[in-house]
């Protein structure tokens, strides 16, 4: 097993991260689970998932998983502290894949960046908005939800600027935007660095899918 994606952790944001990966075509036979519950474990295996039980803030577990070779690693753990230790010990064996990990609390964030964590989603922030913005305008949260599910309705993809958009503006362009990434930096819509689009840019933007959401 290389070039693989590793998730710690098969809770329901492992879960949800899984199937997501999934949905966007991501091979099941590229993905292995790591949790310590054996009964998680089992359930990840009826899935068609490889998967490897034990605490994964140990070395010899995570070297089950070959973490050293993973192309990526997600870190969904129930507690703050164990997805640090869990980031430091990935990051130890294998410097270069980027790993996402997920953070109850904001203050946690930075510690998880200083371990060698690429990307930190504050899990209690995310849902507090999507309530907040459901609570004023459910129908603008019904948007938001269907935007972060794959292959239903609309959804946000990224992709390469192609040669006939490189040197035009954003606004000019048969795509809806919201983002230009650029050097590694976000460029959002709006701003005038997004402005005139270059060949080695890659762009966020809202694609309709064709598949409507049945309505319960």
């Amino acid at each position: 097993m290389q070039d693989h994606t590793v998730v710690v952790g098969y809770g329901t944001k492992g879960r949800s991260a899984v199937r997501a990966l999934m949905a966007d075509g991501y091979p099941r036979d590229r993905i292995v689970v790591v949790d310590g519950d054996p009964a998680v474990v089992d359930e990840a295996n009826a899935d068609g998932l490889a998967a490897v039980l034990g605490d994964a803030t140990r070395r010899a577990v995570l070297e089950q998983a070959r973490v050293r070779l993973a192309e990526r690693v997600l870190v969904s753990s129930a507690r703050d502290d164990t997805a640090i230790l869990v980031v430091l010990t990935v990051r130890q064996l294998n410097p270069a894949a980027p790993i996402i990990s997920a953070v109850r609390e904001a203050e946690n964030a930075p510690l998880l960046q200083q371990s060698g964590a690429t990307s930190v989603v504050v899990s209690s922030e995310a849902a507090g908005r999507l309530l907040a913005v459901s609570a004023v305008s459910p129908a603008t949260g019904k948007v938001v939800e269907d935007l972060l599910v794959s292959h239903a309705g609309l959804e946000l993809r990224e992709r390469a600027v192609t040669t006939d958009e490189a040197g035009r503006s954003v606004r000019e362009i048969d795509a809806v935007v919201l983002a230009v990434l650029r050097d590694g930096a976000i460029c959002r819509y709006g701003s005038t660095e997004a402005d005139l689009l270059q060949r080695s840019d890659r762009l966020v933007v809202v694609h309709d899918t064709g598949v409507a959401h049945s309505e319960p």
